[in-house]
């Protein structure tokens, strides 16, 4: 029999081995110590060192791409790989690091910071580093910058509303602010696509401006996507641009389209739910709920008065679609393209 313990109990108690009977006592051999090559690795301690894991850019200007580059060095025994390396955004992409480190030997993952969508002041992101040791926990290394523009534009770009089926009357206002000391001049702008029309306003001259936006019919069923430009007297920031797009939303958006249930039979009651949502520029109304089904209850709840409809169903214990049965949901609404709106409902095989 063998003992192992390295907790002392009493008095006289503690690690011993082969522990047996004979001459009429006790025999005892030395006390066990582990070897040193049977103690385990400490997993926790760092594979690779950054001379610098955090950088600070200080003020740059909007719009402007900069860059750093992290050098670090490989202090295990062994060869580690660098198996991704991820931004907490996509305005901070990795050029092209070093895959693979000899121990004692040094590496690079240079980094660039994008601001052109970066919101203004101070900025931290985040970046993981993952090696191909899979007990040690991801590098983290942190860019900063203090992100300072000659010229504000809020927002940066702009939405132009469309519902479809009905006219293109949506407008969008951006705000121009300069925040030089010397007075901002703006010429007028260009778009570069003929079905938005862009009006340049000034409220307060030199220093603030609206710069106004609508669609101009026909515009047809595609999305619009465009840039505004114009050219302004900051030396730093010489031309602006204004990305605009205008996405057709649908009248009615209906959610889940079908309607999934679990394998039947159902074994306790089982509710459901499915939301219908309105972007047209009248009241929705509906009415007339109905399901093909018996035993099925039905409850329409208006969260949003004339915008946004939840149906409840609630199926029987026992509930199950036979085959080549077709159930479905249906509900009259006062919109005129859409005056009956029905929805499938499925059951997934056993």
């Amino acid at each position: 029999m063998s003992i192992w313990s390295g907790t002392k109990l009493g008095v006289g108690m503690c690690l011993f081995a082969n522990i047996g009977i004979g001459g009429g006592g006790l025999v005892a051999s030395e006390p066990l110590t582990p070897s040193a090559g049977a103690m385990p690795p400490n997993i926790h301690s760092p594979k690779i060192q950054f001379q610098t894991p955090e950088f600070d850019f200080g003020q740059i200007i909007g719009g402007q791409v900069v860059s750093n580059t992290f050098v670090f060095t490989n202090v295990s025994e062994r060869l580690i790989e660098i198996k991704d390396v991820r931004s907490s955004c996509g305005c901070l992409p990795a050029g092209k690091w070093t895959r693979q480190v000899e121990p004692g030997k040094t590496g690079i993952i240079p980094l660039e910071l994008h601001t052109a969508s970066v919101k203004t002041g101070p900025v931290v992101k985040d970046v993981k580093v993952t090696l191909n040791e899979t007990n040690q926990p991801p590098v983290i290394l942190k860019i900063k910058a203090n992100i300072w523009r000659p010229i504000e534009v809020i927002p940066s770009s702009a939405m132009l509303p469309r519902v479809a089926d009905a006219p293109p009357d949506g407008v969008a206002v951006v705000r121009i602010i300069n925040k030089q000391e010397e007075p901002l001049t703006l010429s007028a702008p260009i778009c570069n696509n003929r079905l938005i029309s862009a009006q340049l306003k000034t409220n307060q001259l030199g220093q603030e401006y609206e710069l106004i936006l609508k669609l101009v019919p026909p515009v047809g069923s595609a999305n619009v996507f465009a840039d505004i430009t114009m050219k302004t007297s900051a030396t730093n920031m010489p031309v602006l641009t204004v990305p605009v797009w205008s996405v057709v939303q649908p009248a009615i958006t209906v959610l889940p389209t079908p309607l999934q249930l679990p394998p039947g039979p159902i074994i306790t009651n089982l509710k459901q739910s499915v939301s219908i949502r309105s972007a047209w520029t009248h009241t929705l109304a509906l009415s007339d709920l109905s399901v093909n089904a018996k035993k099925v209850d039905i409850e329409l709840v208006e969260l949003q008065p004339g915008r946004f409809f939840t149906i409840l169903l609630t199926f029987p214990e026992g509930y199950q679609i036979g085959e080549g049965e077709k159930v479905e949901l249906s509900v009259k609404s006062n919109h005129p393209h859409y005056p009956l709106i029905k929805v499938p409902i499925l059951q997934s095989p056993r």
